[in-house]
Parts: C-alpha cells; structure tokens; sequence
C-alpha cells in the first residue's frame, strides 16, 4: 500500500505536464485541408510555396491536418468545419480566429495580419508583425 500515493503523485504529475504542454505551446495556422480541394491546391500553388519564410510563417508554423483524420489531442478543443481549406490561428492551447476558404493571395494576407494582431508580441524577439 506504500506505493499507492507514489502511483498517484506519478499520475497526476503527468497530467500536469500534459496539460501544460498543450497551454504552453507557440503560436501556429493550422490548416484544415483534404485531398481533392481546388482552392487548397490554389493555396499550395500562391503562398504555400513561400509561408514558411514569411514574417507570418516564422510568427505562425503551419500545421496541416487533414479534415477527415481524429484531431490530434492537443488540437481536441478545435471544430474542424466542413469547408476546405480552413485556416485557425491557435496559441497556448485556445483558439484565437480563423479564415474559411481562401479568397485569393491579397485577401489571404490581410485576413491573417488581422488575427495576427490579436496575438500577445511574440516573445522570441519582441516584436509584432503589423
């Protein structure tokens, strides 16, 4: 009976820790896709291509989830929609906007200026991208 206790602080040392992962994880887009979508592969071909060395890729690393897959669990608090692309800016664990479809490359980056300046600065170089 001398190990129960250990068990349970074990236990709930690691729903800690989980739980502070997921609250404690960097800003990101996930992008709600599938195989098929034309304006997903539009998206691809217009700004796919460079988001990543973006000022907005390197404030929000994109994460693609296809629509039809379980969410992964540190994304369960999310709803997935039933329109293609979908984009969710996410930060420590909520939900802070999201863009349905896409409307081309300008409207694209203006949408995401905007949830952007929701975000607290970011931390890693204290500046925010306007």
């Amino acid at each position: 009976m001398l190990c129960m206790p250990r068990l349970l602080f074990a236990s709930a040392l690691c729903s800690l820790i989980a739980v502070s992962t997921v609250a404690t994880r960097a800003a990101e887009l996930v992008m709600f896709e599938q195989a098929g979508c034309s304006h997903c592969e539009q998206w691809n071909e217009e700004i796919g291509v460079v988001y990543h060395k973006t000022a907005e890729g390197q404030r929000l690393p994109l994460r693609r989830v296809d629509i039809h897959d379980p969410l992964p669990k540190d994304l369960a608090y999310l709803v997935k929609g039933g329109y293609t692309p979908t984009f969710v800016v996410v930060d420590k664990g909520r939900e802070i906007g999201r863009i349905r479809g896409y409307p081309g490359e300008d409207f694209f980056w203006g949408l995401l200026g905007q949830l952007i300046k929701r975000l607290p600065p970011d931390e890693t170089n204290n500046r925010q991208i306007n």
